[in-house]
């Protein structure tokens, strides 16, 4: 029988996902600045350092940066000489993205580029391959986003992709929303197509494992 509740959540929350100030100024920051509230929890954040971390990614790409949140968290896994490389369509969120890099220490680490990410990606693509790809953009865009990864992530590479629950939508049979349809078919493609689950904190994220290619 399922036991995972909001106070569990708190709990892993407050023993292994503690925020420093920056991080927490970070979070608190981003809608005070006018950006959605949509960035990923502590405990979401966390996870993503860790599967930078034990995976020894060096090189990562974001696609999404919004306010910097989880790429601070992503940069931190990293080892002193690696490097992320983060997208961000919107240059106002960049901007905050950017001061929020600085204060956090990690600026030296991230190169943050401001574009479409359907544009920015294919000329990315020759510096690859990558290490870890974290995908937390709209939602219509995912399934390019995961041509993308699929081609350019190392072999034993990991791609992570936020929101894969849709808030719970993807097991409401009624909701047959265009975004949740896509996100019903992207978790099925990992599911079918690679080593892959789903890290079920917060809004869910989807994660896989890139295999050796044939």
């Amino acid at each position: 029988m399922p036991v995972f509740n909001q106070a569990l959540e708190n709990y892993v929350r407050s023993t292994f996902a503690v925020e420093d100030e920056a991080l927490a100024t970070i979070r608190r920051e981003i809608p005070r600045r006018g950006l959605p509230e949509i960035t990923v929890r502590p405990e979401e954040g966390r996870f993503l350092q860790f599967l930078v971390a034990a995976s020894g990614a060096r090189q990562a790409v974001e696609i999404g940066t919004l306010g910097g949140y989880s790429g601070t968290w992503i940069a931190r896994g990293l080892p002193p000489e690696g490097r992320l490389v983060t997208l961000e369509k919107e240059p106002s969120y960049a901007a905050v993205a950017q001061e929020h890099f600085k204060l956090a220490g990690v600026a030296e680490k991230v190169d943050l580029r401001v574009g479409d990410a359907h544009e920015l990606l294919p000329k990315l693509a020759p510096e690859g391959p990558f290490d870890f790809v974290f995908i937390d953009a709209e939602k219509d865009g995912y399934p390019a986003y995961l041509d993308w990864a699929e081609t350019n992530l190392a072999p034993g590479g990991i791609l992570a992709a936020h929101n894969a629950f849709r808030h719970g939508a993807v097991v409401e049979p009624a909701n047959q929303e265009t975004s949740v349809q896509i996100t019903r078919s992207f978790n099925q493609r990992l599911a079918t197509d690679f080593l892959s689950t789903i890290f079920p904190a917060g809004d869910g994220t989807a994660i896989a494992v890139m295999r050796a290619r044939s």
